[in-house]
């Protein structure tokens, strides 16, 4: 299994990047909040989990370990693949979705495309006992806790503006977008006390796409 990759992000897209190790350039699908941290042309590390296939060899990359091995362990409830885990990190961080199991929070669960009632009735069942309670994060946020994630987190705007253009938009359509998200991002700190820097990628492709 491939736990990790260290190396020069080459490139960068919606739904990954492509990192330089050894000389071999691995593609290696990112959740957009990963994206969000990398930098074409600067080093990064990723954890990593290899999904071995038939006919496919998917590597998975993410921000540290915590969210690799929830990556991991949500694939243990009945009907959820890669793709399912990595959409529910996608919408969730590690400490909302063990919040949201141990609460029992139909609702939280069911913002993840392709999980219904019964989908998020049935991750509840299976994982309460296994993913923990929200506790088990907080070693995450004391200084020295935990693994380094990807780049140090810069304040939302600057964030949110590196990860366009280094996805190829120009500064000025960057900016424009994050303007326009600025409410969104304001009303996200109001309502939970910080910043969902993958929803707001989200919506700044969007926004862009129909310009």
């Amino acid at each position: 299994m491939i736990a990790s990759v260290s190396g020069r992000v080459a490139a960068v897209s919606p739904n990954g990047a492509v990192v330089e190790v050894g000389g071999i350039g691995l593609s290696v699908q990112c959740t957009p909040g990963t994206i969000a941290r990398l930098q074409v042309g600067e080093t990064a590390r990723l954890a990593t989990s290899l999904i071995v296939r038939e006919d496919s060899l998917t590597l998975y990359g993410f921000a540290d370990d915590d969210e690799r091995q929830l990556f991991e362990l949500l694939q243990t409830a009945n009907g959820v693949g890669p793709r399912l885990a990595q959409a529910v990190l996608a919408i969730h961080p590690p400490r909302e979705i063990r919040r949201a199991v141990s609460t029992a929070d139909l609702k939280a669960l069911m913002q993840v495309p392709g999980i219904g009632k019964k989908g998020a009735e049935r991750l509840i069942l299976e994982l309460r006992d296994r993913l923990g309670s929200t506790t088990s994060d907080t070693s995450l946020d004391a200084p020295g806790g935990g693994l380094p994630s990807v780049t140090p987190v810069a304040p939302w705007r600057d964030q949110l503006t590196a990860a366009l253009m280094s996805l190829g938009w120009s500064i000025k359509e960057a900016e424009g977008a994050v303007l326009q998200l600025a409410p969104v991002a304001d009303e996200q700190i109001v309502a939970t006390g910080s910043v969902e820097v993958a929803v707001l990628l989200r919506q700044a492709l969007q926004l862009l796409g129909r310009a």
